[in-house]
C-alpha cells in the first residue's frame, strides 16, 4: 500500500481526491471560507513528499511558491507515489506563564448603562452599539513564526481564552525580507488575506467554543515586528527591505505628517470579522525592524518606570534587544533569520508535538531527551538545538568553530528516527546566532555600562521561554549574565498587547516612551563585520 502521511498517520492513497478529503477522512479541520473552491485561499498545505503525485497548480494557487498548494485544488495523480502533507495551522506549544505586570484597569472600550462606549479620542465617547452581554476585546501578537491571541472581558479585565497558531505566511518566505520581496510583486495583498482569514477563522473557533457572538467583540489590539504590523494592516511595506530600512509610518512621523506611529482602523474596513465598528490599534513602532510588539514587551515588563539599567532581548527570528532606563534608552533588530524555530536546518522545527525541546549528552552518546507532547521524535526546536550544541561542545565532540573533532560531517542524535546534525546545519546555526551575539554587544558597548551594571536581564518570547540559559550562555547565544539576574517573561509581546487593551493611560505611556529611544544601526558600527565573525563561534561572549 502506498501512503499519505499527515503527521504520524497514514491513509491509502486513491487517485482522484483531494488533500482536503485526505484531510477531512483524519479529522484534521482545514479552514476553509469558500466552499472548496480555490477562491478563499485559506487551506494551505506544505507538500512534504510527493509534490509530483499531485495534479498540476490551478490558476487559483498561482500565488503559492515552492512545496506549497491548496488541499482543495491538489488531487491526487499517481497513486502508487507516497504523499506527505502538513497544515499550516499547527499550534505552538503555548507558554502557561510569563510577566504579569500590576496597573489599574481603564479600557477604552466600555460599558455605560446600556451602551458600549468607545473613548478613544476623549470627549464622551462614541456610542458603538447596544449592550448585547458582554464587552470583549481581542490582543494580537503576529509574530513571524507564530500568532498568539488574547481574547479578553473588557468589563472583569480577565483573559477568558487564549489560541496560537503558526503563521501562515510562511509560503511568502520564513524570514522578514523575503516577505517584503514577496509582497512587492505580482501577488501582493496575498500576505495580508492570509493573515486576516486565519485571525478571522480563529476568532471563529473562539466564538464557538465559548459560545459567545462575534460582534460582542469591541476592539482589537494589534502587535508585530514593523513589516508584520503593517501588512496586517494594508500598508506598502516595501520601504522596509531597503535601507534605512523604515516603515511608511515612521518616515511620515519622522516628517512631521504624523504625530504617532500607531495605526488605527475600524475592523469592518479591514474584514475582520467582529463589530464592524470596533477599532483595531496598531501598537507603536520603535524604530526600523524594531515595531510595535517590542514596545508592548517595553510595557509589559515596566520598561517606562525602570529607574535602574536593565536589558531585555526578544528572541525570534528577527531578534530585538532594548537597554537602559526609562532616561535613556537604545534599541538593535538583529536578523537572525529562521534557523533556530525551524527553518535552514535540515531537522529542525518550530516547538509543536515531536519536537525535541531539551538533549543531554554522555561519554556513549545521547543520554536523554525531552519531546514536546511526549510524542515521538519528529525534529528538533530551538531550545534542543543550543542544548545539542552546547553538549556537543562539553562533551568535546565539536570544536567552537562548529568542526565535529572525529572528522565525521554529521551528529546523529536521535538513532530511532536518523535525526542529525550536520556541517551545513551548524553554519547556518552560527550565522543565527553571530546576529545576536553581535546584537548584544553593539548595544552593550554603545550604551558604555559593565554587563554587571545591568540588574535584569530579560529573555521574553516563547523560544526564550525554553532555552537553557547555561547552555545559551556557555555558546555565545546570550550574553553571560548570572542566573539570578535573568528573568524569564514568557510571551512579553501579548502580555504588553493585553496591557494596551486593558489600560488607555499606559497605552499613551507607552507611546511617548518608544518616541525617545534611540535605535542602533548594527552594520554602520566600524567593528560589526570583525564581530561577526567572532560570533560564529560557538564560545561564550567575552562583554
Amino acid at each position: 500500500m502506498t501512503p499519505l502521511v499527515h503527521g504520524d498517520r497514514e491513509l491509502e492513497l486513491t487517485r482522484g481526491k483531494t488533500l482536503f478529503e485526505y484531510a477531512d477522512e483524519l479529522s484534521v479541520r482545514v479552514p476553509t471560507s469558500c466552499r472548496r473552491d480555490g477562491e478563499c485561499h485559506e487551506c494551505i498545505v506544505e507538500v512534504r513528499q510527493g509534490l509530483d503525485a499531485l495534479s498540476p497548480a490551478t490558476e487559483a494557487e498561482s500565488f503559492l511558491r515552492g512545496n506549497y498548494r491548496l488541499a482543495c485544488q491538489a488531487f491526487v495523480e499517481d497513486p502508487d507515489a507516497p504523499v506527505e502533507f502538513a497544515i499550516l495551522r499547527r499550534q505552538p506549544k503555548i507558554l502557561q506563564h510569563g510577566v504579569a505586570r500590576d496597573f489599574e484597569p481603564s479600557p477604552l472600550t466600555v460599558r455605560r448603562g446600556d451602551y458600549v462606549v468607545s473613548l478613544h479620542g476623549g470627549g464622551n465617547g462614541r456610542v458603538i452599539d447596544k449592550y448585547r452581554g458582554a464587552v470583549l476585546g481581542i490582543a494580537v501578537d503576529v509574530g513571524t513564526t507564530t500568532v498568539v491571541m488574547n481574547l479578553v472581558d473588557l468589563e472583569s479585565f480577565e483573559t477568558i481564552h487564549t489560541a496560537s497558531f503558526e503563521n501562515p505566511q510562511r509560503f511568502g518566505g520564513s524570514d522578514i525580507m523575503n516577505r517584503i520581496s514577496y509582497d512587492g510583486g505580482e501577488f501582493g495583498g496575498e500576505l495580508k488575506q492570509v493573515i486576516h482569514s486565519s485571525v478571522n477563522f480563529e476568532i471563529g473557533e473562539m466564538v464557538r467554543a465559548l459560545k459567545i457572538r462575534r460582534r460582542q467583540i469591541y476592539e482589537m489590539v494589534v502587535v508585530g515586528n514593523s513589516t508584520m504590523r503593517d501588512i496586517f494592516f494594508g500598508l506598502d511595506v516595501q520601504s522596509m527591505g531597503e535601507k534605512p530600512y523604515r516603515s511608511v509610518v515612521e518616515e511620515e512621523f519622522r516628517a512631521g505628517k504624523r504625530s504617532t506611529t500607531t495605526l488605527m482602523e475600524k475592523a469592518g474596513e479591514l474584514g475582520i470579522r467582529i463589530h464592524p465598528d470596533a477599532l483595531i490599534y496598531g501598537g507603536p513602532l520603535i524604530g526600523s525592524h524594531v515595531g510595535s510588539d517590542i514596545a508592548a514587551d517595553l510595557l509589559a515588563v515596566a520598561m517606562d518606570e525602570a529607574e535602574e539599567p536593565v536589558i531585555l532581548i526578544d528572541v525570534g527570528t528577527n531578534t530585538e534587544i532594548v537597554m537602559g532606563t526609562k532616561h535613556r534608552l537604545l534599541s538593535a533588530s538583529c536578523p537572525a533569520g529562521p534557523a533556530f524555530e525551524g527553518g535552514e536546518v535540515t531537522y529542525s522545527m518550530p516547538g509543536y508535538d515531536g519536537a525535541i525541546e531539551a538533549i543531554e549528552l554522555d561519554d556513549e552518546g545521547v543520554k536523554s531527551t525531552r519531546v514536546i507532547g511526549d510524542a515521538e521524535p519528529q525534529g528538533i526546536c530551538g531550545s534542543g538545538l543550543i542544548d545539542l550544541i552546547s553538549e556537543l561542545r562539553r562533551t568535546g565532540r565539536m570544536n567552537e568553530l562548529g568542526v565535529f573533532e572525529d572528522g565525521s560531517t554529521e551528529f546523529v542524535f536521535e538513532p530511532n528516527a536518523r535525526l542529525t546534525l550536520s556541517r551545513a546545519d551548524l553554519s547556518a546555526l552560527a550565522q543565527a546566532k553571530s546576529a545576536n551575539y553581535c546584537g548584544q554587544s553593539i548595544v552593550l558597548a554603545r550604551y558604555g555600562l559593565p554587563l554587571g551594571e545591568y540588574k535584569k536581564f530579560y529573555l521574553a518570547g516563547g523560544f526564550a521561554n525554553y532555552i537553557n540559559v547555561r547552555s545559551a550562555a556557555k555558546i555565545g547565544f546570550i550574553a553571560n549574565v548570572e542566573d539570578d539576574r535573568i528573568a524569564k517573561v514568557g510571551n512579553a509581546s501579548l502580555a504588553g498587547a493585553t496591557i494596551m487593551l486593558l489600560s488607555g493611560p499606559l497605552r499613551q505611556k507607552i507611546e511617548e516612551l518608544v518616541r525617545e529611544i534611540e535605535h542602533v544601526e548594527l552594520e554602520t558600527e566600524p567593528d560589526f563585520f570583525d564581530l561577526f565573525v567572532e560570533g560564529c563561534q560557538f564560545k561564550p561572549m567575552t562583554a
